[in-house]
């Protein structure tokens, strides 16, 4: 079952900040165990190496590779370095992402600009690079990360216009791939991921609030919950290893929620 065996994953953001685990972290750790050959990016070498090394230590496969997902020619030349090693890319993740708060008038244009960027080019530049390669292959399977920021729900009750803006634009942008696509043995999915108790998160609260002000905060996400707890990076990698596996090959242009059931809880 989800037997990954002889594929090649191609996962972007696979560090993670700080101590813990991030969702591409757990994600290439996790389909790593179920026998992929990972090649990962992120802009954090350590962060990189730290993964290898766990993926290393069990036995796995993982190249690290250091890239700026939201530079095309820096795009174009990890997924050429993962060609020359492996041949081939069976599996795209495009996990990079982060939120920045604002609402129109507050937010400065730059930090929107690297908002739109950072959430959903990096995904339009995963794709736009590896698509021909799967398309030569004649199959592949795409996960593109979400958020439920994206699907009326405002995280803490604060505004995230860009971020927001981004994560929504991901579901057209994965359903219209998706289509364009499936003619030629390529699935293309979207996890949307609710309030994730994450190294990512812990540190933007971390330096927007304060720790003690966080940590109420975070005691606060974990109880607006319905299932009693925010979700972790292991509830996101399961999902991606899920609809990337072979036992998903009649799933495409579609997307699964992962939060607890916190937007079918939500007023309205």
């Amino acid at each position: 079952m989800l037997d990954l065996q002889g594929k090649i994953a191609f996962i972007g953001g696979a560090g993670s900040i700080g101590a813990g685990w991030g969702n591409g972290k757990a994600t290439a750790v996790l389909l790593a165990r179920q026998g992929a050959r990972v090649f990962g990016t992120d802009l954090n070498p350590a962060a990189l190496e730290e993964t290898r090394r766990i993926i290393a230590e069990e036995g796995c496969t993982f190249t690290a590779h250091p890239c700026n997902m939201t530079d095309s020619a820096a795009v174009k030349a990890a997924v050429d370095a993962c060609l020359a090693l492996h041949g081939r890319i069976d599996i795209l993740v495009n996990n990079v992402g982060g939120s920045a708060p604002g609402d129109p008038v507050s937010m400065d244009v730059d930090v929107w600009d690297r908002q739109l960027e950072h959430n959903l080019k990096t995904a339009f530049l995963g794709c736009k690079h590896v698509l021909p390669v799967m398309e030569k292959q004649g199959s592949g399977a795409i996960v593109n990360i979400s958020s439920v920021a994206g699907f009326a729900h405002q995280v803490d009750g604060r505004v995230h216009v860009a971020y927001s803006t981004a994560k929504s634009g991901l579901l057209g942008f994965t359903r219209s791939t998706a289509i364009a696509y499936v003619k030629k043995g390529i699935r293309c999915n979207l996890v949307v991921v609710g309030t994730m108790h994450t190294p990512l998160v812990e540190e933007r609260l971390m330096k927007q609030l304060g720790a003690e002000a966080a940590k109420d905060l975070v005691a606060k996400r974990h109880a607006a919950v319905p299932i009693g707890r925010m979700g972790d990076a292991w509830d996101t990698a399961h999902a991606v290893l899920f609809l990337v596996s072979d036992e998903a090959r009649y799933i495409t242009a579609t997307h699964l929620v992962v939060d607890g059931g916190l937007t079918a809880a939500r007023p309205g």
